[in-house]
């Protein structure tokens, strides 16, 4: 029996032939800086400019719930699709959910809390207890634990279309829009990778994954500071929240932020 470490001992393995390009890296494309770029530079990056946009940035202390558990999936990633291991591939999708986890327990809205959940504490606890579970639960069938992580983006797609019905700012829907479009190539390139591999093999163009990489993470570029603009909204109601871009609006590549027009008081 293969150690749970040992190369191509995952019970997943992507459209992208092993070993073509290395002997050492499994998947090259899904490995290389092409496709792991986005979380090891674009990330960090982004929130450079979220915590250094200037005076009127949104809280530190709420940008920086997200930083490591986004670095740390860039890292798995990278690791699991250099080795194929069954160790890979749990920390892989295991340091999706417990991000997930975190950006729920630090800016999932209070308004839309369970009857039975009163505080914020409370709901820390439900979501800890929540990805406990979860995470027991992942060793079960690994197979299917990718699925379950994109299912989760149908409910975060149902949150952002209820706080767009209460917003009126064209800013704030254009933003959501480009989110959507980012996420919905995402989820095309990994299904199309998952479902259609023998007709990407056949025309020897089995790279979408690593496209799915890509775009996953241009979504996440909107998505973060859209999420922090409800946040403000919910938890800093004296604060009047503001999309921006860096370095300008006119560039045809920008990293989105927030800032706050009327911080009248200390984050």
């Amino acid at each position: 029996m293969p150690s749970i470490f040992s190369y191509q001992s995952a019970e997943v393995d992507w459209c992208e032939g092993n070993f073509e390009r290395s002997a050492v890296i499994a998947e090259y494309y899904n490995t290389d800086g092409t496709s792991l770029f986005p979380f090891l530079l674009l990330t960090p990056l982004k929130f450079l400019v979220l915590e250094g946009a200037g005076v009127g940035s949104v809280c530190r202390a709420s940008v920086g719930h997200l930083k490591v558990p986004l670095l740390l999936a860039g890292v798995f990633s990278m690791y699991f699709h250099m080795t194929l291991s069954y160790v890979g591939q749990l920390l892989d999708e295991l340091s999706i959910l417990w991000t997930l986890a975190v950006a729920y327990s630090f800016w999932y809205p209070q308004a839309y809390f369970p009857k039975c959940i009163k505080t914020r504490r409370h709901f820390f606890w439900l979501t800890g207890i929540t990805t406990v579970i979860s995470t027991l639960m992942s060793f079960i069938k690994p197979t299917l634990n990718a699925y379950a992580l994109n299912c989760i983006a149908f409910h975060l797609l149902y949150m952002t279309w209820r706080e767009l019905k209460k917003c009126n700012d064209k800013r704030v829907h254009r933003m959501a829009a480009v989110m959507v479009m980012w996420w919905a190539l995402a989820i095309t390139s990994w299904i199309s990778d998952r479902w259609l591999c023998w007709l990407w093999q056949a025309i020897n163009f089995p790279y979408f994954h690593s496209f799915w990489h890509v775009l996953i993470a241009m979504s996440l570029l909107y998505c973060c500071p859209l999420v922090i603009y409800f946040d403000v909204s919910y938890e800093m109601p004296s604060f009047k929240p503001k999309l921006e871009y860096w370095p300008s609006d006119s560039w045809p590549v920008v990293v989105p932020y927030v800032t706050l027009e009327e911080p009248h008081k200390q984050c």
